[in-house]
């Protein structure tokens, strides 16, 4: 019943620039929150030999995952924070195929179909089994052998989220999982629980070897109808009704959530699926809710990345998180003004037409910085006016964190200039007007302030030269068209009135006779 995402399979000339091939396909691979990408070249340095032989003192730890349904009530709240034990490469691979030959007897090969229907009846049915999954092993198992074609493409993910084309290259400190990737080595029926990636971000997965691994995706359109089918049909807890779907949010954020995509599809929310295999990568769409398990002993690594369309959706998640005071994991704001200010430095007013028109990412960053800047325009306005704080003064200093709500400031904010503790992000309609300390804020912004107030100038100047152009295209079709359905309602006319005289005539020409 659930419909398979898109299969994508790249040349290899298109394999070379990953996230150019990206822009290419996101338009129709969102639609469906996830994608599969099939690599057109292998490693030739297999994930075992990389984590036995290249890393010689590979261990890892395990949590252990009861195979059943939650009842999300206060008695019984599933959580994956039971610890399993370290193993090897090797000896957790051992044990895998050990539990999955007790598991599935038959030497004939299983489809992936029937060990989806076995997964499900184990989670509805099972009562006290359990499965160990190793997730967020700091690592990779791409090999560093200048000899493996696959490890020195731009598709290893060591690098990936630091290609030109990912925001993330401008986060100025490695993430374990954001900016640096993790492995994930499952067992039969290890799982991956719902959830959306931190800061609505895009990930890329890729599966390095063993069995299959089943994925389930939801498209970022139907993420609010999504939360709220798992806050009313899932969670049957007061405690989750009564914050909403904020509340759903938060929950599903510590990936402990897992329930058979059917429920979805009864409250018309779409779902897709896909079975990925060694050699293909899956990626997943800004806010697309995703879930999936494996069919056996296998490796994975997964790395976030960003391209220019995410920054809306960034804005999205930067103003939630706020919301709910969660700690950001990136600089948001930061980021859009880095890749603003390089967009304006590169062109300095020689965008083309086609540029602004066609380039998706340029597209995505220049609304969201415009109206970034927008806000802080008006926000500055009426602080300069108010005087219950101190004068401005500049700052070098990167992204603080909001004392308040925990939003990233970057642009300006409110700080004393006596213990530099406590700073305030502009977003706040009422702001105490002195520190703890007793002494009165000082608004701080930045050093570039001026630079990058033209650079939202000049993005505006163009827009509006744009948006004046489309006017005048669009008056021109406009009238070619009823200029056309003129000249077509005048040759109708002749063509009539040349019928209404040849039967005029012929009239005539009978009365003679």
């Amino acid at each position: 019943m659930i419909p398979e995402c898109p299969i994508y399979h790249p040349s290899e000339q298109e394999f070379e620039h990953p996230l150019i091939y990206l822009q290419k396909i996101v338009h129709e691979a969102s639609k469906y929150g996830i994608c599969k990408i099939v690599s057109p070249i292998a490693a030739s340095i297999s994930a075992s030999d990389v984590l036995m032989e290249e890393k010689k003192d590979f261990k890892f730890e395990t949590i252990v995952q009861p195979l059943r349904l939650s009842k999300w009530n206060e008695k019984d709240m599933i959580t994956f924070s039971k610890r399993g034990r370290k193993y090897t490469y090797h000896e957790f691979e051992v044990m895998a195929n050990k539990a999955f030959s007790n598991r599935f007897c038959s030497s004939e090969a299983i489809s992936s179909s029937d060990v989806e229907k076995a997964f499900w009846h184990e989670m509805m049915h099972g009562e006290k089994r359990t499965v160990e999954y190793g997730v967020n092993i700091e690592g990779s198992a791409f090999s560093c052998d200048p000899n493996d074609r696959l490890g020195t493409s731009k598709c290893n993910l060591k690098n990936f989220a630091r290609l030109l084309q990912s925001s993330l290259r401008l986060v100025d400190r490695g993430i374990p999982g954001i900016t640096d990737p993790m492995l994930y080595i499952a067992m039969l029926f290890s799982m991956f629980a719902w959830h959306v990636e931190d800061h609505y971000l895009y990930s890329i997965n890729y599966h390095h070897s063993g069995a299959h691994k089943t994925w389930y995706g939801v498209p970022s359109y139907a993420a609010s109808e999504f939360e709220k089918t798992v806050l009313n049909h899932v969670y049957c807890n007061k405690v989750f009704i009564e914050h909403g779907e904020n509340g759903a949010f938060q929950f599903l954020a510590q990936k402990t959530t897992m329930f058979p995509p059917n429920v979805l599809l009864q409250h018309d929310v779409p779902v897709y699926k896909a079975v990925q295999k060694p050699g293909e990568f899956v990626i997943t769409f800004p806010k697309s809710y995703h879930a999936g398990f494996s069919h056996g002993f296998n490796c994975g690594e997964a790395v976030n990345f960003a391209i220019g369309d995410w920054f809306p959706l960034g804005a999205a998640a930067s103003k939630r998180y706020a919301h709910l005071k969660m700690l950001p994991i990136i600089p948001y704001e930061e980021l859009l003004c880095k890749e603003a200010m390089l967009l304006y430095k590169s062109s300095k007013l020689r965008i083309s037409k086609n540029k602004f028109e066609e380039n998706a990412s340029y597209r995505a960053i220049v609304p969201s910085f415009l109206h970034l800047m927008q806000f802080y325009k008006t926000s500055l306005s009426r602080l300069n006016g108010s005087r219950k704080m101190s004068s401005s003064s500049n700052t070098l200093l990167g992204s603080l964190i909001c004392s308040f709500c925990h939003r990233d400031c970057y642009v300006a904010y409110l700080l004393c200039k006596k213990c530099y503790s406590y700073p305030i992000c502009l977003f706040h309609d009422i702001t105490p007007q002195t520190c703890l300390c007793g002494r009165k804020y000082t608004v701080f912004k930045r050093n570039d302030m001026l630079e990058m107030e033209d650079a939202a100038k000049s993005f505006q100047q163009e827009k509006e030269c744009i948006d004046n152009n489309h006017w005048h295209e669009e008056k021109s079709a406009r009238r070619t068209v009823n200029s056309i359905g003129a000249a077509s309602k005048l040759k109708r006319r002749v063509t009539d009135n040349m019928k209404r005289n040849v039967e005029k005539n012929k009239k005539k020409s009978k009365n003679h006779c």
